[in-house]
């Protein structure tokens, strides 16, 4: 195969007769030029790796602050398990990411059983279905152990723990202590009975 300089080959050596613009007889042809902006393409892609980059890095974090929440610090570095996620900020209470009431009417509500409905609810709902994967043996073999350690009274290993009856508190450092005392009543009516409480690390 013979060397040649250096320079462009489009068209030279492939012949794209649908964009080569005739001008005059068919046997007088000339190719168009043709540029291509790879502008577009080069915006689409770093657009694409910020928001893989983005998904993966908070990928491995299971609890995320939330706008107005404040957690108190703590020495303990042991990780938290995922669970159930109650957050409570100096306004509001979500579950799951979902809101279910403003910190405002849960404060108002003079209810004898100081159980947050909304809440109870979901947390039921939640509690059911653990309780059904627990019994079906559908958990990963590591939690499968902690429910059956937890069964024999062995104490479970940090991050290591039986989901049943496992949920995880955030709340604002500055938070009523009649809000969290709600939620904590509201908890173990729907059968979590083990409520962690998130903190920051120092």
């Amino acid at each position: 195969m013979p060397v040649h300089a250096a320079g462009s080959r489009l068209y030279n050596s492939v012949r794209f007769k649908h964009l080569v613009k005739k001008s005059g007889s068919s046997a007088s042809a000339r190719a168009s030029n043709i540029s291509l902006n790879l502008t577009p393409f080069v915006d689409m892609m770093t657009i694409l790796v910020t928001f893989l980059l983005m998904v993966f890095s908070s990928s491995g974090q299971l609890l995320q602050a939330q706008r107005g929440l404040q957690l108190p610090e703590a020495d303990s570095k042991e990780a938290l398990q995922q669970a159930p996620v109650i957050i409570v900020t100096g306004t509001e209470i979500t579950y799951q990411g979902q809101l279910v009431a403003t910190t405002e009417s849960v404060l108002r509500d003079d209810s004898p059983t100081m159980k947050i409905d909304a809440l109870y609810e979901r947390l039921d709902a939640a509690s059911k279905k653990i309780k059904e994967d627990v019994g079906l043996g559908h958990l990963p073999k590591d939690l499968q152990k902690a429910c059956d350690d937890a069964k024999n009274n062995i104490r479970p290993q940090p991050g290591h723990i039986c989901p049943d009856g496992l949920a995880i508190l955030q709340a604002d450092k500055d938070t009523d202590a009649r809000l969290i005392n709600k939620i904590v009543v509201t908890a173990k009516a729907a059968g979590f009975d083990n409520l962690l409480f998130a903190v920051k690390n120092k």
